[in-house]
């Protein structure tokens, strides 16, 4: 609750400077000239809670959603030694993370892969594939489950979801105002919305989103390195070393839907500004240097 309220905090802050900025630099009054007309208070308001609302929502869907995206079968009762350990382990890693017990899931798919998701680090998800069970030995799944772990006790579900709305609010905002600059000024608009706003404003904000997306993909991959040091620092760095490279040798693993990328295991075979995971490589000399 605290991470949601600084995050919201953080959001309402800049949306002040914003104004501000635009204010002291005569920028408001430089559209008002121009006839441009534009209440930007009002959209910055309107930015925030189309920006917000959908990253709430997703967060709070997550867990409901990655079960049935994934097919993911939550252990409620261990029916074999490999689901009496799995869930073990994941409690006993949880406990010394300081975090409540979360769900244990495990779902079909034949690449090692496993992720964490959920609204409440008390009450997370976390699975993995039968790939994983299947390839890793019991030392390497220790640490992945380490790294899950962090994930959850780091906020970084939540973490991601915010920073993700925060962004969309400033995507929105700016592809507003762009269109507006244009239809008003280049095709002369005077009341309402003229196509040219809308065709302008879309252009804008699929522009920004994907400078937008590099940098919630270069935190994802900050953050990743910051998992990998929780695993090692719970399952113990060898172990986590191993686990990457287990990795390194098996093949590509298929790229999971949606928000669960930024929380699996793996690294995708993006180009490396939309990548949400570092190489398998730097992630192994991150932690071979660790002292």
């Amino acid at each position: 609750m605290m991470r949601i309220l600084l995050f919201l905090a953080t959001n309402v802050a800049i949306m002040i400077a914003i104004s501000i900025i635009f204010n002291v630099l005569g920028l408001k009054s430089t559209l008002d000239a121009q006839g441009i007309g534009l209440n930007l208070d009002a959209l910055l308001v309107m930015s925030a809670i189309i920006g917000m609302t959908g990253s709430v929502i997703s967060l709070f869907m997550s867990k409901w959603s990655a079960k049935s995206a994934m097919g993911v079968h939550v252990i409620d009762r261990p029916q074999n030694q490999t689901e009496q350990w799995l869930v073990g382990t994941v409690e006993r890693l949880a406990r010394q993370a300081g975090i409540g017990m979360p769900e244990v899931g495990i779902f079909d798919a034949p690449e090692a892969n496993a992720f964490a998701t959920g609204a409440n680090r008390n009450s997370a998800l976390v699975a993995v594939s039968t790939g994983l069970l299947q390839n890793m030995n019991a030392d390497e799944v220790e640490a992945v489950l380490g790294h899950e772990i962090s994930h959850v006790a780091n906020g970084d579900m939540v973490t991601m979801a915010l920073m993700q709305g925060v962004v969309n609010t400033f995507v929105y905002f700016f592809a507003s105002v762009i269109g507006h600059i244009v239809d008003r000024t280049v095709f002369k608009t005077e009341r309402g919305y003229g196509p040219a706003y809308y065709i302008t404003q879309m252009i804008a904000q699929i522009a920004l989103s994907i400078l937008a997306s590099m940098l919630v993909m270069w935190f994802s991959r900050y953050r990743e390195f910051r998992a990998d040091a929780g695993g090692a620092q719970l399952a113990g760095r060898q172990k986590m070393i191993s686990a990457l490279r287990a990795l390194q040798r098996s093949h590509e693993p298929a790229q999971m839907p949606g928000e669960l990328a930024a929380f699996g295991i793996n690294g995708g075979g993006m180009q490396r500004l939309f990548m949400s995971h570092p190489p398998l490589e730097e992630r192994i000399e991150a932690l071979q240097s660790q002292r």
